[in-house]
């Protein structure tokens, strides 16, 4: 009697994994979602194992996606993410997943919240309520259910499945301060030392910072634990993170962006090397187009997020910009292969010739159902039960 439940699935959508919910078996009022959250992860945690909840001690095994009815009149589905802070019970909702977005749609199909064909391909409009974007989703469909099983192959993820194409229709501009601050491809932060940083700031996908690892005594070829132990170096992408933060008018100021965990993203590029991945296999600089390391929610992630991939192929098409720089002669801007920790990821962007604008940014994903069933959850008495008690 002294637990309460929720009907839940837990999904692994790309390089990620997120307990999904339907909104109506949440409470009304989404002030309490966020405590409700961070119980369901097990957070706060300063062990950074999350033992007592579905977490699994790194950000990207910390999310919860909530699904429910459109809003817009041109989506299928509203969808809600939500990344949950390991060490302390910060929930962020001021960007999306797009790793976790793949498996929105086929989970709409499956759970038959969205209309479709029986065989062949299915295709859900998904309205991220994070960025206000469209996302579209097509993926193979067979006797009514999403097929998991197939060729596609993604860094990070031991084997293959079916793909998920996603395309993040007008991705820019997600909080409505426009795509580049002040129009301009660099800009110069002062940092806490008194240096000054060059970087590129855009808002495409996921608010993200993009800084040379040169210039912060890093390397794009090492390995996320490596980062995560660089105290000085984590510091530095620390504070650049906070300083987009206020210069892009996402925060204030710097201790608001401190408890902003998910958004801005920032990151390390550099150009195209030879380097060993997680599992142990050597990418020669003639696959790459250039590298990156990511840092999200306070860690190094083992891959790349996807959102952040995408912010990285729009500003590759951004004349001038410290991701341009780092691009290998001749690269393709539809098909940038990208040296992450996990391996290649290969995204794209497309720009308007005439207007300069980015229409939409694009990447292949996998995913898969892993259960679903209940969430059980202490509730105390002070907090309304969402469900009957067992």
């Amino acid at each position: 009697m002294s637990q309460k439940r929720i009907p839940a699935a837990f999904i692994r959508g790309g390089t990620s994994k997120a307990v999904v919910l339907k909104r109506h078996d949440l409470p009304e009022d989404e002030t309490g979602w966020p405590g409700l959250f961070a119980a369901m992860m097990g957070s706060p945690d300063p062990n950074m194992r999350q033992l007592d909840g579905m977490g699994g001690g790194i950000s990207s095994l910390s999310k919860v996606c909530v699904i429910g009815p459109a809003t817009r009149e041109d989506a299928d589905i509203d969808y809600t993410f939500a990344q949950i802070s390991v060490a302390n019970d910060a929930v962020d909702f001021s960007g999306n997943c797009g790793n976790m977005s793949s498996a929105m749609g086929p989970f709409a199909y499956d759970e038959r919240l969205v209309e479709g064909p029986r065989d062949g391909e299915a295709m859900v409009r998904i309205h991220n309520t994070n960025s206000g974007k469209i996302i579209v989703a097509r993926f193979p469909v067979s006797n009514g259910c999403a097929v998991v099983t197939g060729e596609t192959s993604i860094p990070g993820v031991h084997g293959t499945g079916a793909p998920v194409a996603l395309d993040f229709l007008n991705p820019t501009d997600t909080f409505g301060r426009g795509t580049l601050p002040e129009g301009k491809a660099i800009h110069a932060l002062t940092l806490k030392d008194g240096g000054a940083i060059r970087v590129t700031m855009i808002d495409a996908a996921v608010p993200s910072v993009f800084v040379s690892a040169y210039e912060v005594a890093g390397d794009t070829r090492s390995r996320p634990g490596a980062i995560d132990e660089n105290a000085g170096l984590m510091a530095r992408l620390e504070d650049i993170r906070r300083q987009a933060s206020v210069a892009m008018g996402l925060t204030p100021d710097p201790e608001a962006a401190a408890q902003r965990i998910a958004t801005p993203k920032v990151a390390m590029v550099g150009p195209a090397a030879d380097y060993e991945d997680l599992s142990g296999i050597i990418h020669p600089a003639s696959a790459q187009d250039l590298q990156i390391r990511m840092i999200s929610a306070g860690q190094a992630h083992r891959a790349v997020p996807v959102t952040g991939a995408l912010a990285l192929a729009c500003a590759a098409v951004v004349d001038g910009s410290v991701v341009a720089d780092c691009i290998s002669q001749g690269a393709d801007p539809l098909n940038l292969r990208i040296g992450t920790p996990s391996g290649i990821v290969t995204v794209g962007a497309t720009c308007d010739p005439r207007s300069g604008e980015i229409e939409a940014a694009r990447i292949l994903r996998t995913q898969r159902r892993l259960m679903d069933g209940h969430i059980y959850l202490p509730m105390p008495s002070a907090v309304q039960p969402l469900a009957q008690p067992v």
